[in-house]
């Protein structure tokens, strides 16, 4: 027996940072984000000789514990799986299990596209799968979340957990208290196509770490910062007119309303841009993109361009000569999927 799982990445169109407390419980924060066909995968094989076993696509050699109601957080290959586990057994199944894990991502991690929470939630849903566990969406989206911001500790916001696990086009709004709606945006397949068509996804060969951008953005909130704080409020203002973009099928509003967060996000934090993404933005936008934006916290990883008509082809050939590659995508409607074979 073996059970499977995947989860969808996402592309963070606009609002990104007002998932974050402190900015989301003191004013609410809201997020406009869709997810993509790349994905994190888990799969599970049960044992029965009392060890527990990690296979990632960086490390195909099983790295072995012995089988216990609590794995150490000690090594950065495993940490979120280990962080997983510990969870389960703790609110589950209270006692130790025996099992092989392999995990793999169809982007590098801390490349922006929400790659280590997404791949929490693809972990938790093959436990919930093989245990037959009784959680709803709502209920999976929201332990992935406890497990990773609040019992690892670990820098970030909300929006990929619950990303990865409704999938499709989705307004999420984050209120005080860790609430979370989720508002599922019926988009009419012929501007779908449109914004996929138009849409340039460029990676910078760069990773970066996420945690201490965010730190500095949290700071900036608590030391109420004047100017990152009205940066956020644009920002949430941002994810509202792409909505009503969206679903009043103005594409070519898009780019504008990108050009718009770019702007804004960059007063956050001084660590979301540099020199590098600032003069790759002004190429894209002197080949015929309107406008674009870094993906997930910034420092580099993904960034994304709107390009409309036929200007693609330009800015890909401009982005490419500077270093870097695309990365071809389709929207996708389905999130997390389990299965067992």
């Amino acid at each position: 027996m073996i059970i499977k799982s995947k989860a969808p990445l996402r592309l963070g169109l606009a609002g990104g940072g007002t998932d974050v407390s402190p900015y989301s419980d003191m004013f609410g924060g809201a997020i406009l984000n869709a997810t993509i066909s790349s994905y994190a995968y888990a799969t599970i094989e049960p044992l029965n000789n009392g060890k527990i076993e990690f296979v990632t696509a960086s490390n195909p050699t099983p790295f072995v514990y012995d089988s216990a109601g609590e794995l150490p957080i000690d090594n950065r290959a495993y940490e979120l799986q280990c962080g997983v586990y510990n969870h389960i057994v703790r609110k589950y199944t209270h006692k130790p299990l025996s099992f092989r894990m392999t995990t793999w991502i169809d982007a590098p991690q801390g490349s922006g596209l929400g790659t280590s929470s997404t791949l929490v939630v693809a972990i938790l849903g093959a436990f919930v799968e093989w245990l037959k566990l009784p959680l709803g969406k709502y209920d999976i989206a929201h332990t992935a979340f406890e497990i990773e911001r609040i019992e690892m500790k670990m820098a970030g916001g909300k929006q990929d957990q619950y990303a990865a696990t409704f999938g499709g086009v989705n307004f999420l709004e984050f209120l005080a208290n860790d609430k979370v709606i989720v508002n599922p945006l019926t988009i009419k397949d012929e501007i779908l196509n449109e914004l996929e068509s138009n849409l340039v996804l460029y990676f910078t060969e760069t990773n970066r770490d996420s945690a201490s951008i965010i730190t500095h953005q949290v700071e900036n909130v608590k030391k109420n910062n004047s100017e990152a704080v009205e940066a956020m409020h644009k920002l949430k203002e941002q994810a509202q007119l792409m909505k009503e973009c969206l679903l009043r099928g103005e594409v070519d509003h898009i780019g504008e309303i990108l050009n718009m967060g770019w702007i804004n996000k960059k007063k956050m934090a001084t660590q979301i841009s540099n020199s590098t993404l600032d003069n790759l933005y002004e190429k894209a936008l002197a080949n015929g993109a309107t406008g674009g934006k870094i993906s997930g916290a910034g420092g580099g990883g993904f960034m994304f361009f709107y390009c409309p008509g036929t200007t693609r082809l330009s800015v890909t050939r401009a982005l490419e000569a500077a270093g870097g590659r695309t990365k071809s995508f389709n929207f996708t409607s389905q999130g997390l999927t389990t299965w067992t074979t």
